[in-house]
């Protein structure tokens, strides 16, 4: 399964911004440089589609990219460390909750956490947001190819049941995780 047809729709600051599209909208979480753009850019095996940067916080909108035209995937702004101001901060927390909390259209949170590093606070302290205003969601473990493969299968297990969900690995360098993400996706 490969995603033949990405493209970038828009980006927008804030809910009423966005477009209504007719088809399922997916939103990726995650700490700022957690892999979010690379991860749209893997699936699609396209490096060019989302804008990547070494710098953390370099994405400040929710971009929305369409999928084949069977689902959109939202990138939004990492929580964590980010070079902004405090109320730069504050003005993306707002306007991420409500855009979570209020587009009809999303129906999955991908969560994605660094799988080179123990769970971080604020990934624990996210995951615990998603369980309190029950929203469907998913982990995705990055970075899978910098984990020793002995330790892949451990790795996705503990995740697993520390933050009760399912987990999915990926790696921008390794296509063979893609499948199984788009298979879940296309499922929605």
């Amino acid at each position: 399964m490969i995603v033949k047809n990405a493209k970038f729709e828009i980006s927008a600051e804030k809910l009423s911004q966005c477009p209504d599209f007719p088809i399922p909208e997916i939103a990726l979480l995650g700490r700022s440089n957690v892999g979010k753009s690379s991860f749209i850019n893997g699936l699609t095996n396209n490096n060019k589609l989302a804008k990547t940067s070494n710098k953390p916080g370099k994405t400040r909108l929710i971009n929305l990219f369409n999928f084949d035209g069977k689902y959109i995937i939202a990138d939004l702004p990492g929580y964590g460390f980010a070079q902004v101001s405090g109320e730069m901060q504050n003005k993306w927390q707002k306007n991420l909750e409500e855009y979570l909390l209020n587009r009809k259209q999303l129906k999955l949170l991908v969560q994605l956490i660094d799988s080179r590093h123990e769970i971080q606070k604020n990934d624990l302290i996210m995951r615990e947001w998603i369980q309190h205003n029950k929203l469907k969601s998913i982990v995705i473990a990055t970075k899978i190819d910098l984990t020793p493969k002995s330790k892949i299968l451990t790795k996705i297990n503990t995740l697993k049941k520390e933050l009760e969900t399912e987990v999915f690995p990926f790696s921008v360098k390794d296509s063979r995780y893609n499948e199984n993400i788009i298979k879940y996706f296309e499922s929605l």
